[in-house]
């Protein structure tokens, strides 16, 4: 599969974010379940399947490349590496392709900015490794516009992915425009705020251990009481059209301009089932309107942070 083949990949529509089966920061999870929920995604017609190093400190992969092994020609896969030394970055790809086992990425990002990092030396690496064919398409996440720059002075930007949902709407400012502007793909994870545009949580959220999001910006108190205040009133506005939050959660993200592939995050295969369900039927624009009206209300609410871990390595 060459590169012009590979952006297929980054087509409209859902993708499998794999971050909750790589076995931790989400609380226990059974890989047999994982295994069949990405079995079922594939099944179901999903052929864009993210996943990173950091996922289960490389069991996220392993279980990935498994379960996709006798369909990997069909499958797009995405995965990500921390900030390497240029001189390091071939022998990380090289253990992501064991673990995944096949012989090419096809879509590889820069998982975070690093403080005082060669980010544009690791471009540099990144896009021998294109040209060596074991990479495909080159992506970055969590970057700022500025970040992007100095990197795209080494190399090509094929995608960005970032956390963007009704909740948490600041790289609309000025990282969804600069993609725009530069053509580059964007990718969303967090599409469903962690589980909360789903509705699913109560007025006192209560997590398993080893769950991250005890230190999620969205969770914390007080402002938990205008987040749920916020999804009470869309869920609200989606049960005017008839179905739930999530659906019209997955719907606006793809509406919106600059978005290629929503990431929707799942634990089995009822969820993704539940997920795709989104891509059924009509919703009419009003529903749409009406919700980023009460979200616009709820950002002015958002501290000024950069992401919603508050982590900046």
């Amino acid at each position: 599969m060459g590169a012009e083949a590979a952006t297929i990949g980054i087509s409209p529509g859902i993708g499998l974010g794999c971050w909750p089966l790589g076995g931790d920061q989400w609380g226990s999870q059974d890989d047999t379940v994982s295994r069949a929920a990405i079995e079922a995604a594939y099944e179901s017609g999903i052929r864009h399947f993210d996943t990173a190093q950091a996922y289960g400190r490389g069991h996220g992969e392993e279980l990935l490349g498994k379960a996709l092994g006798k369909v990997r020609d069909n499958a797009f896969i995405a995965t990500k590496i921390f900030y390497t030394p240029q001189e390091k970055v071939d022998a990380a790809i090289e253990v992501s392709l064991k673990r995944l086992h096949t012989d090419r990425i096809d879509l590889l990002y820069i998982h975070w900015p690093k403080k005082g990092g060669d980010l544009p030396g690791m471009m540099q690496a990144l896009e021998r490794a294109r040209s060596g064919g074991k990479v495909l398409l080159i992506g970055v996440s969590n970057f700022s516009v500025g970040q992007m720059q100095e990197v795209m002075k080494a190399g090509r930007i094929d995608a960005v992915q970032l956390c963007y949902n009704l909740l948490w709407r600041r790289e609309e400012r000025e990282t969804i425009p600069f993609c725009i502007k530069n053509d580059i793909a964007v990718v969303t994870y967090g599409s469903l705020a962690e589980g909360i545009l789903t509705g699913k949580f109560g007025k006192d959220p209560v997590f398993g251990n080893g769950d991250h999001r005890t230190r999620s910006l969205l969770f914390e108190k007080p402002l938990w009481s205008e987040v749920h205040a916020a999804v009470e009133e869309m869920q609200s506005v989606a049960a005017q059209a008839g179905r739930p939050l999530a659906h019209c959660t997955l719907r606006w993200l793809l509406s919106r301009q600059g978005v290629r592939t929503v990431l929707a995050g799942c634990r089995n295969p009822r969820q993704v089932s539940e997920n795709l369900a989104a891509l059924e039927g009509e919703i009419d624009q009003s529903i749409f309107n009406r919700l980023t009206e009460i979200a616009s209300g709820f950002s002015e609410k958002l501290p000024d942070e950069g992401n919603i871990f508050r982590w900046y390595p």
